[in-house]
């Protein structure tokens, strides 16, 4: 028979590293979209002037902000910070696509997608973030 502190533990260790995952796929994400940016490939630039975005020099702005904002998420002491950011990042991206009245599951709500799967990951490994967000468990 297994003790309930046993089971708990490897409870915690289970949500951690599905917590984990759910965060690397959301920081590698991020930091491609970001070097894309930051690089002005193509298909960034043409995206960016069909919504409103033209040019380099913005792109790479986005890039740098998107950029800053992932490192603050990866480093644990501003991992909370950089979610804050992030979403707010993701936000922007939603609010362009409303306006732009691009379709809804695709298009509008991919920054939700992508939020609520960082925001998973960071209430699945972080005990603090899980404490601040259900406090009623």
């Amino acid at each position: 028979m297994i003790s309930p502190k046993y089971r708990a533990r490897i409870m915690r260790g289970k949500m951690w590293w599905i917590g984990f995952s759910m965060s690397a796929v959301v920081v590698l994400f991020l930091l491609l979209d970001a070097g894309m940016k930051l690089a002005a490939v193509g298909p960034v630039l043409e995206a960016g002037q069909q919504i409103g975005y033209p040019g380099a020099g913005m792109a790479r702005k986005l890039g740098a902000l998107l950029l800053i904002c992932t490192l603050l998420y990866i480093y644990p002491r501003t991992s909370l910070l950089g979610a804050i950011l992030v979403t707010a990042f993701l936000g922007g991206a939603v609010a362009t696509h409303v306006r732009l009245g691009n379709p809804l599951f695709s298009h509008v709500l991919f920054g939700v997608y992508v939020g609520v799967l960082m925001w998973g990951g960071m209430v699945l490994r972080d005990p603090r973030v899980r404490n601040l967000l259900t406090p009623w468990v």
